[in-house]
């Protein structure tokens, strides 16, 4: 029985998960988990990342320990973030996160070297003022001699799957969160690097998820006492979530967790204006199909509020307080760039409310309430706009991730979009990056039939 390694980071927590095909079926195991989160660090919002890898290796090491060696591992994260490394491997400057402010202001000087409708007709990604183009601007402007010292650059899971192999390589799915990434010929778009002022020995060659990267450096096979192959799954975690989706082509499906990414799988990308208008992104798929999607702030703002009140109240205390509260009428819009990294998100979304002269919560059942209606409105107004621009209807939402098990978000999502709702697999981040190892060793043969072993082998709740 071959078992796989799925090292799944997320931009709040990390975990390291076995999984197995026994008797037609996929087992899943945890065997480490870690916490994640940014720092300010040399006047930015940064990423430890030499606490991510030494996570990596200690949730690698425990596979030794409980004597179950994969014959592959995988890592995926979130998109848009890189580090630079200068041309013997060694890190330059900090991995600044995407919840720095360091790129306000980047889309107006874009904007004077290419339009944002022709940034938009060639690279399909939608605007978010944290996109990896949008960083680079930012380092042209404040820190220039970095760029100047920098041999390349690489997304932060090839930068550790490069610390653990010594190779350097660029996945198509998260490569195609920089913005830079031409959505027809699936490459890098020169020209439009050539407009940035980017320097072009940055951009290798973009390999397709399932691509062997190697073995283990000589000294992380001594240092953990076994070898095993590297495996790009989709490095992009929503890429991984959408392999394991139980979705068909009348299926919608909707990532949740620390964003809510909700979208279609298409066969080819959608650039037209009323596309960009409406904020839609072409993001990478596997076996090069088209995420068409909508990045929506998510359950931040519930992580962020429980936060602010020191974690006194569990994820299932408030949305019992929510239900409570069901008939507070207030909504906002989840996706203002208020809300990506606020002092207090509670003190926010009260002002928020206010200007808008709306009723402001009295207490915490009606704020997250508020939270939780008003993504779901986002969700349904995002389902319209898919709907209205591909010119098809779709009869379910799919939702994967830790966000399937909040039932209550689950059953208004139902409500407002007037969707059925199905609710996982939980892990379906780790579950869509083993799904990619186990097709590329061959033990599955395709995408269709891994989205079967899904259905058969996790429990799907269905919402109405």
């Amino acid at each position: 029985m071959s078992t796989y390694l799925a090292i799944d980071i997320g931009a709040s927590s990390g975990r390291h998960i076995l999984g197995s095909l026994v008797d037609g079926k996929i087992t899943l195991s945890e065997i480490h988990r870690f916490k994640n989160g940014f720092t300010k660090k040399n006047g930015f919002l940064c990423w430890d990342i030499e606490t991510l890898f030494a996570e990596v290796l200690t949730g690698i090491a425990k596979c030794k320990e409980i004597g179950k060696i994969p014959v592959s591992l995988g890592i995926n994260t979130w998109g848009v973030d890189f580090v630079l490394v200068d041309k013997n491997g060694q890190l330059l400057g900090d991995a600044v996160s995407y919840r720095d402010s360091r790129t306000d202001g980047m889309d107006e000087i874009l904007s004077g070297i290419i339009s944002e409708q022709d940034l938009y007709h060639r690279t399909g990604i939608q605007k978010m003022i944290f996109n990896t183009v949008y960083q680079f601007m930012a380092l042209q402007k404040y820190q220039p001699e970095l760029l100047e010292a920098a041999a390349g650059f690489l997304m932060i899971p090839s930068y550790l799957s490069y610390l653990l192999t010594g190779e350097r390589q660029h996945e198509y799915t998260i490569s195609s969160t920089t913005a830079l990434v031409n959505s027809k010929s699936k490459a890098w778009d020169f020209e439009l690097i050539k407009k940035i002022g980017l320097p072009e020995k940055f951009f290798g060659e973009i390999k397709p998820p399932g691509t062997n990267v190697g073995n283990f450096l000589p000294e992380i096979k001594q240092r953990l006492g076994f070898g095993a192959e590297v495996i790009l799954p989709c490095t992009h975690d929503t890429a991984c979530a959408v392999v394991s989706a139980p979705i068909d082509e009348k299926s919608i499906f909707l990532s949740s967790g620390t964003w809510s990414i909700i979208g279609v799988e298409l066969t080819e990308p959608i650039c037209t204006e009323a596309s960009r208008q409406s904020n839609l992104a072409n993001e990478g798929g596997y076996q090069y199909r088209f995420r068409y999607l909508k990045n929506i702030m998510g359950l931040w703002i519930i992580q962020s509020i429980k936060k602010d009140y020191n974690d006194e109240y569990s994820f299932s205390d408030l949305a019992d307080y929510a239900a409570k509260s069901s008939d507070f009428p207030s909504v906002f819009d989840v996706n203002e760039h208020r809300f990506l990294a606020p002092e207090n998100m509670e003190a926010e979304i009260k002002a928020a409310l206010k200007e808008s002269g709306q009723q402001v919560p009295d207490n915490i059942g009606e704020l997250i309430f508020c939270v939780y209606h008003s993504l779901a409105v986002s969700y349904a107004k995002t389902v319209v706009e898919i709907e209205t621009i591909t010119g098809k209807i779709y009869d379910k939402i799919c939702i994967v991730g830790g966000g399937s098990q909040d039932g209550y978000l689950n059953e208004l999502t139902a409500k407002i979009c007037k969707k059925k709702v199905t609710a996982g697999p939980v892990e379906g981040t780790a579950l869509g990056n083993i799904l990619v190892q186990m097709i590329s060793a061959g033990t599955v043969a395709g995408l269709l039939e891994a989205r079967e072993l899904v259905k058969k082998s996790f429990v799907i709740n269905e919402y109405v």
